[in-house]
């Protein structure tokens, strides 16, 4: 898919940002999902699973030898694609992650799009030195946290729920929030948390009462749910073992992930 000149040569449609690819994609995936109709594409193994099939069929050297000559002659996406494959079955083969990373740096530097540059230059950064993990943004701020509402908050923690880990499990609590005068249903079943506002069950696995500020406070990490059960400023009636296991079954996830290995 391409534009005319007459469209394509006007600063407004440029890809310094999204470009036409992607875009053009993207809408095709919004209307037709992530399928192109294609059979063979339907069902794919896992890619680290085909690059392993991949990499058994062809040959880890053949493959490195291939992406090589690719570079030389200044076919870089190709270049990626086979280095990848061996990346992907084996991240520890530096001389793929070396010749993916050189093919990385040049597609980076060709891309017209800011958002694409950045992409190939991360991870050519990272196959050849790592992730480096520095300073990481706080998206729980304090004033993120207080500015939430509750279904907000609700929200934020299911989002935090380990589904397959959760999977078999199920839990129902009410929730009392006495200094904002609210309440809520709490449940954890089939790997997913809902709730629902102003209801309480008859047959909940327990009662959980404590202020909106102590909440706040817990996310925030200044408190400890373990701790202000015994003080009273939560208080938990009904089956308190179960609450606690119920809270094991939410997940920090880590800033600092791969993109160009699995």
């Amino acid at each position: 898919f391409v534009l005319p000149d007459s469209l394509a040569k006007e600063f407004y449609n440029r890809g310094y940002y999204g470009n036409l690819k992607h875009n053009v994609r993207a809408t095709y995936q919004l209307y037709l999902g992530f399928w192109d109709g294609n059979p063979a594409n339907f069902d794919p193994l896992p890619p680290k699973e085909e690059a392993v099939k991949y990499v058994e069929m062809v040959g880890a050297d053949k493959m490195i030898a291939t992406a090589k000559a690719a570079f030389d002659k200044g076919d870089y996406r190709w270049a990626a694609t086979v280095a990848n494959k061996v990346v992907f079955a084996d991240p520890k083969n530096q001389a793929a992650r070396d010749v993916q990373a050189d093919a990385l740096e040049q597609l980076g530097y060709q891309a017209e799009s800011g958002p694409a540059r950045n992409f190939y230059l991360s991870g050519a950064q990272e196959l050849r030195g790592g992730v480096q993990k520095m300073a990481t943004p706080n998206t729980s701020s304090p004033d993120i946290i207080r500015g939430m509402t509750t279904e907000m908050f609700l929200d934020f923690l299911a989002i935090h729920l380990n589904g397959p880990e959760a999977g078999a499990k199920s839990y129902a609590y009410n929730l009392i929030f006495p200094d904002i005068k609210q309440k809520y249903i709490l449940t954890v079943k089939n790997g997913v948390m809902n709730y629902s506002k102003d209801k309480q069950l008859d047959k909940a696995d327990g009662t959980v009462t404590l202020n909106r500020t102590t909440l706040d406070d817990i996310a925030l990490g200044k408190l400890k749910l373990g701790n202000l059960s015994e003080s009273g400023e939560v208080q938990i009636e009904g089956d308190k073992a179960k609450f606690k296991e119920m809270l094991t079954n939410f997940d920090k996830f880590d800033f600092w992930f791969t993109i160009a290995e699995p």
